[in-house]
This record gives structure tokens, C-alpha cells and sequence, in this order.
């Protein structure tokens, strides 16, 4: 009989730690997932010197234009537009125009004047992220420009809602 109990007593403590050995326990985590707002443009760097140096005999200036820099783009929202401004205003008798190629669904005004208030440049950007989009400058100086120095402007670029 003390062998038997021995023997049962024995028997449930390896029961009992085989059970605990092989026991579940669970907990459970509650994860948040948000996606934001995401509008990004970037340009691949400046373009070259915009210069006004040639004309036909009898007429205007020459335009002078550079299409040497990019535009890459990309959002998540829709019916974005790129609006473009100078940081102050060209020369007098000059003009500087800008034309950007739109991405996949968005609609180009063309070649775009380009001031110190906000223009229009693309239009109906939806959801997409798209690089190596042209970016086409044009510098018209007429005649009674003269002769102008060198000088800059700073073009900005804004991926915005209309």
C-alpha cells in the first residue's frame, strides 16, 4: 500500500509537471495604424544660365531655354495641384515662363508666366509617385530691355490642394 501511494504520488507530480510544461498562457496587444497626409515634390537642382544673346536682324531676341532639370512627385491625397512664384520679379521688359510635364492623370497649363503670385502650373494630381517629370524654362527679354547683368530668382514649387 506505501508503495501504491508512492507510486500514485510519483505519478501525479510528473502529470502535474508535464502539464505545466505543455500550459498555454495569451495575452493580446491592441496595434494602431494610421496612414498620414503624404505630398512630396523634390527638383533634381537648378537649371543652367538662362542667357539672351542672339537675335535675327529685324527682330525680337532670341528666347533663351533650358529643359536640363526635373521634378519627381508624390502623394496619396487627391486633386493636388503644383503651383509655381518667383521670389521677386524679373527685369524690366523680361519674362520668365516655366513649363512643368504632368504626371500620370494630371493636366500641364503649358508654359506658365511666371510673377510674384502663385500660378497654376499642374492640375488633378491624384494618388501616384512618379520621378524625371521635364521641367522647361524660358527667359524672354525684349528689345527694350537693354542690356541686363546677371542675376538670379528663386522659383518655389508647392504640391497644394486647389
Amino acid at each position: 500500500m506505501k508503495a501504491h501511494r508512492i507510486l500514485l504520488t510519483t505519478g501525479l507530480l510528473v502529470l502535474a509537471t508535464f502539464g505545466m510544461t505543455f500550459a498555454a498562457n495569451t495575452d493580446n496587444q491592441t496595434v494602431t495604424l494610421q496612414v498620414s497626409a503624404i505630398n512630396e515634390i523634390a527638383v533634381s537642382g537648378d537649371p543652367g544660365a538662362l542667357i539672351v544673346n542672339t537675335a535675327t536682324a529685324g527682330a525680337e531676341p532670341d528666347t533663351a531655354t533650358d529643359n536640363s532639370t526635373d521634378y519627381d512627385i508624390t502623394t496619396n491625397e487627391s486633386n493636388k495641384r503644383i503651383t509655381g512664384v518667383l521670389d521677386s520679379a524679373v527685369p524690366a521688359n523680361t519674362e520668365l515662363y516655366v513649363f512643368l510635364v504632368a504626371p500620370t492623370g494630371g493636366t500641364s497649363a503649358g508654359d506658365v508666366q511666371l510673377t510674384t503670385s502663385a500660378a497654376d502650373l499642374v492640375t488633378g494630381i491624384s494618388t501616384l509617385a512618379e520621378t524625371n517629370r521635364t521641367i522647361t524654362y524660358k527667359f524672354y527679354a525684349g528689345i527694350a530691355a537693354g542690356i541686363v547683368a546677371s542675376t538670379t530668382r528663386t522659383v518655389t514649387l508647392t504640391l497644394t490642394d486647389p
